[in-house]
């Protein structure tokens, strides 16, 4: 997996890497050619490519001159350069690009900016090498003026000819291509340690970032600005001392294809573990079927579902593979007389779900503090010594500890659960807990755009504070667990933000504890195949805005084809 360093431990890797005979040029060259990789594997194939290269004052720009160099000597693009500031005549990269002969503009002499304009809105590809990791909110002066220019060119809405009028609304005029842009390091305008987003920020198509991940390009407002994210290594060797500090990481395909379960061809069901999974009410039917068949469809050998008896018989006749707990309800509500099947069962099972569509109704809240009242680790639940029993009952009747399986709680399992003081001193550690922004504040008693702002940090602390393996969700989900491990999923697509794919998500993780994985693999591992089926589903039906969970919970058979190479 790739690392996540702040601006001041990626400082710190360039001076040891330089200190250890990697030199700031031989890494500036490095740099310039992956940006160039990048573009030439972009372009590839088509003729009269027309590059326009940003370049700011620092070592950024110096990346950019290398990268413009390196395509210009390596394709038949006709490459430009644009310059923020003039470049020292003894700075050698930009000598180079004088020595090619390639064409270079100073922002100085073009005070209306028409050579900005024309070099941007002519370009097919942009290179961003303005600013990168160092720069400083707000923007000012030049910067800011320069930055106003380029968003003005690249948003110039270049109308057809005529008066642009679309005649037929099925086939409307294509309009003029946007450059392709591509960032260094940084869209310029994003710093890189907040993901605070400056008005005249860049949004680039792609970022090529190197050495390691930084935490503003996965944190919003500065993440919409990234586009695709490329990690370049620069020749950083992975056994630099600064390289091994602790630090959040990005979790890649090679990552979770190593944690997916080994199947045999001499399995049998058990073999690949039973999940029981406790959802549904009447107010939402649909759950139960997607998390369970979300635990089928990720290599559970068994799925239980335990629901409403009005919701088993809504359900069983459309999903042939479950098997069915009726479970007591009350007007189709999880009632308190469940939590006893509940506990009878659990000890047969190898993951246990809990939450999905059970709606927040006094009854399931009773339903679920009895089911934890009567575990090992709900013993504040108790009814203190002195408390009056019920007419025949006695200490001795009361049921004996039940101890959980692997648990995901989710939806409102956790919304009933933050009602509750210290609602985490009930659960097993190492549950995983799957909220999204509002039920974290809800649990967390803090309000949601503080949650947002910080959302590596506060999924940190929080998990170790409650110890749970919490999974914040949302773009670029967060994973922590109580020992402080912290793991960000690379994806960002509004195709999962409808109903039910959350479900889908609770069902995938569950499946994955079934089979034997640890709750924070289980975590990290699911919530990839989730956010990568969600990206497939979007990119087969050409959109994201017709995606639905059950789009979702298909494409996680292709999810395992495209990880596993099949």
């Amino acid at each position: 997996m790739v690392k996540i360093f702040s601006v001041e431990q990626l400082r710190a890797v360039e001076a040891a890497a330089d200190a250890s005979g990697l030199t700031y040029d031989r890494m500036m060259q490095n740099a310039g050619r992956a940006v160039a990789g990048r573009v030439l594997r972009a372009t590839a194939g088509r003729e009269e490519i027309r590059v326009t290269v940003l370049v700011g004052s620092g070592n950024n720009g110096g990346d950019g001159l290398v990268a413009g160099r390196v395509i210009a000597q390596e394709s038949s693009a006709q490459v430009r350069f644009y310059l923020l500031k003039a470049r020292d005549e003894t700075d050698a990269n930009f000598k180079a690009v004088q020595d090619a002969g390639l064409f270079i503009a100073l922002a100085e002499n073009d005070r209306d900016q028409r050579v900005l304009h024309n070099m941007v809105a002519s370009a097919d590809v942009l290179i961003d090498a303005l600013f990168g990791i160092g720069v400083r909110l707000p923007l000012k002066g030049a910067a800011e003026k320069v930055l106003r220019g380029v968003r003005q060119a690249l948003n110039d809405e270049k109308l057809p000819a005529g008066d642009g009028r679309i005649i037929t609304p099925s086939r409307p005029e294509a309009p003029a291509a946007r450059p392709y842009v591509v960032a260094v390091d940084c869209p310029s305008g994003l710093d890189c340690d907040s993901g605070e987003l400056d008005a005249g920020a860049i949004f680039a198509d792609e970022t090529v970032t190197f050495i390691a991940a930084k935490p503003g390009l996965l944190q919003f407002p500065g993440a919409a600005a990234v586009g695709e994210l490329h990690i370049a290594t620069i020749g950083i060797p992975d056994d630099l001392p600064e390289m091994r500090a602790d630090a959040p990481l990005l979790v890649d395909a090679e990552t979770v294809r190593g944690l997916l379960p080994a199947r045999t061809a001499n399995a049998n069901k058990g073999t690949f573990g039973k999940a029981l999974v406790v959802a549904g009410s009447a107010n939402y039917v649909g759950a139960p079927g997607l998390a369970a068949m979300a635990a089928y469809r990720t290599g559970a050998g068994l799925v239980t579902v335990g629901a409403p008896g009005p919701v088993v018989a809504a359900l069983s006749s459309q999903l042939l593979e479950p098997t069915w707990l009726l479970l007591p309800h009350d007007m189709g509500v999880l009632a308190e007389g469940a939590a006893r099947l509940i506990r009878q069962e659990i000890a047969s099972y190898d993951a246990l779900l809990l939450g999905p569509g059970w709606g927040r109704e006094t009854a399931t809240r009773d339903m679920l503090l009895s089911l934890f009242e009567t575990s090992m680790y709900g013993q504040h639940l108790r009814r203190p010594i002195g408390f009056a029993t019920r007419v025949g009952e006695s200490a001795s009747s009361e049921p004996s500890p039940a101890v959980f399986p692997p648990l995901v709680m989710d939806a409102d399992g956790l919304n009933l659960l933050s009602e509750v003081e210290n609602w985490w001193d009930m659960l097993p550690p190492d549950t995983v807990i799957t909220p999204h922004p509002g039920e974290m504040a809800r649990l967390a008693k803090l309000e949601v755009q503080d949650i947002q702002a910080r959302r590596l940090d506060v999924a940190r602390t929080k998990a170790a504070e409650w110890r749970v393996v919490l999974l914040l969700k949302g773009a670029h989900t967060v994973i922590a667990d109580p020992g402080g491990q912290v793991a960000v999923l690379p994806f960002k697509t509004d195709a999962l933000a409808t109903a039910g794919t959350g479900d889908v998500l609770a069902g995938t993780i569950t499946g994955l504890l079934a089979q034997g994985l640890k709750p924070f693999q289980a975590a990290m591992a699911g919530a990839y195949l989730h956010g990568l089926a969600g990206e497939i589903t979007a990119r087969q039906q050409g959109n994201t805005r017709s995606v639905v969970a059950g789009d979702v919970l298909w494409a996680l058979g292709e999810t395992f084809r495209l990880l596993e190479g099949a």
